[in-house]
């Protein structure tokens, strides 16, 4: 009980870092992962999206700093959460404000199979091998790629297949 009584509060609550450089440093780490993030890692994004990726992941060790004491305030980590956050939304909301910006935020689905046919420049772009898109297909229901009319790596990371249609 007496160590309850003997902390530094000042410590605690009082940034320790100036809260420019946090917020600087906050803005370089999300737009530079960012940017390496939509650039390399499409299709390994999965479900989730990008920028929902990186912000739980930059969140987290965000907080697990303020948490730890790798800084030495809790406003510090609260700062480069918010900061963290408000780039999230910023880049969101100039996604769908800005159609220029809106193809780097949310990236145009990729056709990787026509009529039945791959797309092997398409899947070469994405490192998609014979048996990944086969595979890919199967989890969607397709067993023949002459079933298919499209195919698309959608900008998630996430196959949408188009069946063709069956003549009587």
């Amino acid at each position: 009980m007496e160590e309850w009584l003997n902390l530094d509060w000042r410590v605690i609550f009082m940034p320790s870092t100036s809260p420019v450089e946090i917020f600087v440093r906050g803005t370089i780490m999300y737009l530079a992962l960012f940017v390496m993030l939509r650039v390399v890692l499409v299709r390994q994004a999965g479900a989730v999206g990008i920028t929902d990726l990186l912000v739980v992941v930059l969140l987290a060790d965000a907080a697990q700093n303020g948490l730890a004491g790798g800084y030495e305030s809790i406003a510090d980590g609260l700062l480069l959460v918010a900061t963290i956050i408000g780039w999230s939304y910023a880049l969101d909301w100039l996604g769908y404000h800005v159609p220029a910006f809106q193809r780097f935020v949310r990236p145009p689905a990729l056709l990787l199979v026509k009529d039945g046919q791959k797309q092997r420049r398409n899947m070469r772009h994405e490192l998609i091998t014979d048996e990944e898109l086969m595979s890919m297909l199967r989890e969607q229901g397709v067993d023949d790629l002459a079933k298919v009319k499209q195919a698309f790596m959608e900008g998630d990371g996430r196959l949408s297949v188009i069946t063709a249609e069956r003549t009587a």
